[in-house]
This record gives structure tokens, C-alpha cells and sequence, in this order.
């Protein structure tokens, strides 16, 4: 593996305004690599991600992340950065009143692509990549719930993000769907981006073994390679 980690926190606290969720935090993460987050409901998950995504401010310890110095990251500076990460939620967080399609383009015109033709090229390709080149013109509400989260994967590679950041992305789906969308996220890494699946379904991670952080009693375990 490379010697430079794209993400590394470094003895880093992470706080809820001014309430402790996390502290002492040490974690690395190289291109390539896939890791499993897991930890009890309000351990700390979702505010580790939100970290390394700028949604909370780093006052405590180091973190970078894409060679972006999370301490020093200035609010201007934010969209930069999300534009080296791809974000996935649980919730799909598609617009309702636009098709596939649409939805991507929204996401390409909002981070300054212009040329269109490159646009639809682009958008071409994380269709193919997420097997579903065929369903561009079909809406949100068209589509099954394991079909909007490929969506939603698709658009967080648009712009081929370096890290991959995906909250319970299989939270609302199915096993069989969730199988899927977890071979997806393992094929992207596979592919040279650093991913980062929050999940609480262990059954995944015993079917698909991988590397596990592990968020408990205010900190983070880092080094597992498995499940206790």
C-alpha cells in the first residue's frame, strides 16, 4: 500500500457543539482500501463522518482527508472538498421532481462542469458502473429502493472522488438488495477509491469480510480486521 494514507486522524476529539462524542481518535485509511463502521446507536458513527466531510469543525487533534488538513479547512474551502468525496446516505436524498438524469446533471452543473456533451458521457459512465445505464429517463419514485441507492452511489462518483463516505447505505433495503449495493461499494474500492460504509448489519460483514472501526466508549478501535 501507499505510505500516504487519504485519511488520517491523529489523537483528534470530536465534539457535538460543545458536548464530547469521540476523543483520542487515531485512524488511518489508504486508496484501495474498504472499511467497515460500526459501533451502538449514538456511539459516535454518523459524527465521524461528519468530520471527515466538514459538517463539524476539527478544534482537537489532526485530521486530513484527500489532502485536505481538516484543522485548517477554511468554510470557502468546504465544496472543495466535498468534491474529492463521494457521500451516500440512507435515505437515497434524491430529487423527487427530476428523473436520473436530471438528478446527475444537477449534481455536474453544481461543481462547474459546463460541457454537455461531456456531462452526458460522464453521467454514461457511473450508470454503467452501477448497472443501470438503461434507467436515466425513469424517476425516483420509478424505482425500486435498491435501484435509487445505486443512484445515489452513481452520483457521489461523478466527479471520481477520491474517498467514498456511505451512511447505513443499506439501512432500508432488503438482505438480497443489501448484498448488492455491498458488492458495489467493494468493487469501487476495488477500483483505487478509499471507502467508508457505516453499518449496522453484522450479518454483512461476517458474509463479506473486511477491515472494522469500531466506535465504542467515546473512542474509536481502528485496528480490528474483523468482528469480536
Amino acid at each position: 500500500m501507499p505510505k500516504d494514507p487519504i485519511i488520517s486522524l491523529h489523537k483528534l476529539s470530536i465534539f457535538q457543539r460543545k458536548n464530547l462524542v469521540l476523543s483520542n481518535v487515531n485512524l488511518s485509511l489508504h486508496k484501495g482500501e474498504f472499511a467497515y463502521l460500526i459501533g451502538k446507536t449514538g456511539s459516535g458513527k454518523s459524527s465521524l463522518l461528519k468530520t471527515l466531510y466538514a459538517e463539524l469543525p476539527v478544534v482537537d487533534g489532526e485530521a486530513s482527508i484527500a489532502g485536505f488538513n481538516l484543522r485548517t479547512l477554511k468554510r470557502e474551502e468546504v465544496p472543495f472538498l466535498r468534491r474529492r468525496l463521494g457521500i451516500v446516505f440512507q435515505d437515497f436524498q434524491l430529487l423527487e421532481d427530476r428523473s436520473v438524469q436530471e438528478n446527475l446533471l444537477f449534481v455536474l452543473h453544481a461543481t462547474g462542469w459546463t460541457d454537455r456533451k461531456l456531462m452526458d458521457q460522464r453521467i454514461h459512465e457511473v450508470l454503467l458502473q452501477v448497472g443501470l445505464v438503461a434507467k436515466g429517463y425513469k424517476y425516483p419514485h420509478q424505482l425500486s429502493g435498491g435501484e435509487q441507492q445505486r443512484i445515489a452511489i452513481a452520483r457521489a462518483m461523478l466527479n471520481q472522488p477520491e474517498v467514498i463516505l456511505a451512511d447505513e447505505p443499506t439501512g432500508n433495503l432488503d438482505p438480497e438488495t443489501s448484498n448488492g449495493i455491498l458488492r458495489l461499494l467493494m468493487s469501487i474500492s476495488e477500483n483505487g477509491q478509499a471507502v467508508i460504509m457505516a453499518t449496522h448489519n453484522y450479518n454483512l460483514i461476517y458474509k463479506f469480510p473486511a477491515r472494522v472501526i469500531k466506535c465504542e466508549e467515546g473512542t474509536v478501535i481502528a485496528s480490528a480486521n474483523q468482528l469480536d
